[in-house]
């Protein structure tokens, strides 16, 4: 392979073949230029993007520090080890591009924010390991202290970059929907919930579980009347509270439960309100 285009010290273009790829690894364009053989020794990654997804890769390769670049590409490469699953190649520009502008951010002073933190760290709960160690990782090699929602961030980017997982926007609305709830509860009764409580986690997965169920068409347990008729009276406001909250599911985003669902819910709901 000969190399096409110097992106950087670390990255070129080569032709091989009719084909263009980018080709990585440490000092791979050290006192190189063009038509220069491409030392096998030195290449660690090779890809084959396509159309506009090539351009904007090379375009952050030369534009964005190596160093951004390095720590994305250590993240990545411990990602796949650690789910032990090849991701999405696209997850080079997504990263790459997101870490170096909120690092960016960062040194300027600028606040990081993350509203869906918590949902992301129990719902996607590996991955999120994957963002802890980027964040050692990051503080180590660039000498820069990331916030636990950037964390969060990078492991959406790690989540949605597996070969069959949902797109970051179903993603994203998975755990907005979350939020809302968790937030709808807390407005009714009136109490803050510890979202640090196994409680709560409890009521995350079943909900997540839940919401799958209602976007796969599947079938939800039933519930005998007699339970059913219990959970209503003995613990009233939870039920109410539930009944609230799946309405205003169903008014926002057109997320209908079955009854039996709403009283397994305000069985959790229970929960949270026994201190």
């Amino acid at each position: 392979m000969r190399i096409s285009k110097i992106l950087n010290n670390n990255a070129v273009v080569v032709y091989d073949g009719p084909q263009e790829k980018i080709v990585m690894g440490k000092g791979v364009a050290f006192q190189k230029k063009r038509n220069d053989i491409v030392p096998k020794h030195k290449i660690e990654k090779i890809f084959l993007l396509r159309d506009q997804s090539s351009e904007k890769f090379q375009q952050l390769l030369s534009t964005l520090p190596e160093k951004h670049i390095e720590v994305a590409e250590r993240i990545i490469s411990y990602a796949e080890g650690y789910l032990e699953a090849p991701l999405h190649d696209h997850i080079h520009i997504a990263l790459t591009d997101h870490l170096s502008f909120a690092l960016e951010r960062i040194g300027k002073g600028f606040p990081i924010q993350n509203k869906l933190t918590n949902e992301i760290k129990f719902l996607y709960k590996k991955e999120f390991e994957v963002g802890m160690w980027a964040k050692e990782e990051i503080k180590q090699k660039l000498g820069v202290d990331i916030p636990l929602d950037e964390v969060a961030h990078i492991a959406l980017h790690v989540h949605t970059a597996k070969m069959d997982a949902p797109s970051m926007n179903e993603s994203l609305q998975t755990a907005t929907i979350l939020r809302d709830f968790i937030d709808q509860v807390e407005e009714i009764v009136g109490v803050p919930i510890e979202e640090t409580s196994i409680n709560y986690q409890r009521l995350i997965t079943h909900l997540r579980f839940a919401l799958n169920r209602v976007e796969e068409g599947s079938r939800f347990e039933p519930m005998d009347e007699d339970m059913m008729t219990l959970i209503q009276m003995k613990y009233e406001e939870a039920y109410k509270t539930s009944k609230k909250v799946t309405g205003f599911l169903r008014d926002v985003y057109g997320i209908d439960f079955p009854d039996s669902e709403i009283a397994y819910i305000a069985l959790h709901i229970q929960r949270l309100l026994t201190k």
